[in-house]
């Protein structure tokens, strides 16, 4: 990923809200490090200076740029050490024992999943960066195959919602409990661009009526039009701004770069509203004819190229509709992969929940300042992904790869 990017640009931070990518780089092997070395079996490469440096809790982002971060060679060096490191110890490990932190692996996946996070983060910075990315694409994209706006209804009942696995679930995740909903409607896809230019192009950003008192005032002091590298160089003509390529608008794939505060305008303009937490994942996860809860929407296969479109290979999201293998029980599409979608709930904790291994992982950011997204998007890794995995983030960011569906009641 970081190949092509220039030691200048690694450096530079490219937007206030994100880290230098070198800071990145760094963090990833300290954090290894922290969990794989020090915390589960008592050993540590470096001094405590480096893990302050790389404390995400410590330095915010407007103070990382000034940090004396490792450079590209040295971060490398770094890694490349931590992890031989690493696979020493994990010969002796105990992965059957009491230990929680080792029991069945759980430390090595949640630094896989740490890693995978990162890498998406990254992806944003480097989407962000003025048109020195430009990626090539690995895949060839299926095209779209859905009835655009359809509707899907899921019955009324108890789900299990959220799970008791210890070995790859983040504490957040946990515990399951049962969650009983009344009927509801889905869409079957993400909303596209096509329907998103029509709420555009209907004065959407002009109708006082459709905002939340601070999604109007957000979207009037940030002088918001439309969503994110979206842009017009002629009337009647949009076109998108992709990692320094510019194209097309796309009309059958995912709106993609809204706030939840646009998602939450636009619903409203539809007629409709956003998804619960809980209706997402029921309509994700629960399958009615075996009254049991699938990993996937398809199943509990691991993905496979015909169900989903992830692991930042095709750097875009797919029409809606292209990837009918990866239906959950009920026939909603797409809901792992392309874009994350946001949901209408805050970020809280779950019945039991109990912080591990460290608080500021979850528990620092329960509340209602930030809204829980779900699905993962063409940039999120599998290790990384499941029905279950809650993300999370403030109503006002737009550098995610992110859109929405709607819901509407019985």
């Amino acid at each position: 990923m970081l190949g092509p990017v220039s030691d200048e640009d690694l450096a530079v931070q490219h937007d206030p809200i994100m880290s230098p990518l070198i800071w990145d780089y760094g963090h990833i092997g300290n954090y290894e490090e922290l969990w794989l070395l020090q915390k589960a079996h008592g050993k540590r490469l470096s001094d405590r200076e480096l893990y302050d440096m790389y404390d995400a809790s410590l330095y915010p982002r407007e103070e990382r740029p000034s940090l004396n971060l490792l450079d590209r060679n040295d971060a490398t060096l770094y890694l490349d050490a931590v992890r031989r490191a690493v696979l020493d110890t994990l010969r002796g490990a105990d992965l059957a024992g009491d230990d929680p932190l080792l029991a069945e692996g759980f430390v090595y996946n949640m630094i896989l999943q740490h890693e995978a996070q990162h890498n998406e983060t990254m992806l944003q910075t480097l989407q962000l960066m003025n048109g020195g990315y430009k990626p090539e694409s690995s895949v060839e994209l299926p095209s779209g195959g859905a009835t655009v706006e359809e509707m899907v209804h899921v019955p009324g009942g108890e789900f299990v919602m959220g799970t008791d696995d210890r070995s790859q679930a983040l504490d957040n995740e946990r515990g399951a409990h049962v969650v009983d909903l009344p009927g509801f409607y889905m869409d079957a896809t993400p909303v596209t661009n096509g329907a998103y230019l029509r709420f555009v192009e209907d004065g959407g950003y002009e109708r006082r009526e459709l905002w939340s008192e601070k999604g109007w005032e957000y979207i009037k002091k940030e002088e918001i039009a439309a969503p994110k590298h979206w842009y017009q160089p002629e009337p009647h003509s949009w076109w998108t701004e992709r990692f320094g390529f510019d194209e097309a608008l796309n009309l059958s794939a995912p709106v993609m770069h809204v706030s939840w505060y646009e998602a939450d305008a636009y619903a409203r303009w539809a007629g409709k509203r956003l998804p619960t937490e809980e209706e997402w994942e029921k309509a994700a996860s629960w399958d009615p004819e075996k009254g049991s809860k699938r990993l996937y929407p398809w199943g509990d296969g691991e993905p496979m190229p015909e169900h989903a479109n992830l692991d930042q290979l095709a750097f875009r999201a797919a029409e809606v509709g292209a990837y009918p293998k990866g239906a959950s029980a009920y026939g909603v599409l797409g809901m792992v992969g392309d874009v994350w979608e946001w949901t209408a709930s805050d970020f809280y904790a779950y019945p039991g929940f109990e912080s591990f291994p460290y608080r500021e992982y979850s528990e620092v950011f329960f509340g209602p300042d930030f809204k829980v997204l779900r699905g993962g998007s063409w940039a999120t890794r599998p290790a990384a992904i499941r029905n279950t995995f809650r993300n999370w983030d403030y109503p006002i960011r737009r550098q995610l790869f992110v859109g929405f569906r709607c819901a509407r009641d019985n």
